[in-house]
């Protein structure tokens, strides 16, 4: 063989070595489906993750709200309890001096559902 000749086929040689190494490596570079699988089931746990901690973060301001509500409706009623009684005394009051209270003001039906006992 001459000098060209092995010139040729090393040439050859090298082209087939090196197109099969850009294969290999790209083959080895690419993911595979499993992976892809892998790391979308990862974001979506992160996420589930992340909105789970935003939605026990807003449960907890709820319950926070709830009881300060709950403790404000407790303080009405006895408020509310408070002045019926009150009403109910001086009303009596007046009456056993000989008199007559005046006549209430009209009440909306949303406030007589929760103090109609005054007026009975």
């Amino acid at each position: 063989m001459s000098a060209e000749t092995w010139t040729a086929v090393s040439g050859g040689v090298v082209g087939v070595a090196s197109a099969v190494a850009t294969f290999w490596g790209g083959r080895a570079a690419r993911r595979t489906r499993r992976q892809e699988n892998r790391d979308d089931f990862t974001t979506i746990v992160k996420e589930l993750r992340t909105d789970l901690t935003t939605v026990k973060a807003e449960l907890g301001k709820q319950k926070t709200e709830s009881v300060r509500q709950a403790e404000r409706l407790s303080d009405q009623d006895q408020a509310l309890a408070w002045l019926s009684n009150r009403v109910r005394v001086l009303v009596g009051y007046i009456r056993e001096r000989g008199m007559e209270p005046p006549a209430p003001a009209p009440m909306s039906e949303r406030a007589r559902r929760h103090i109609h006992h005054i007026d009975g």
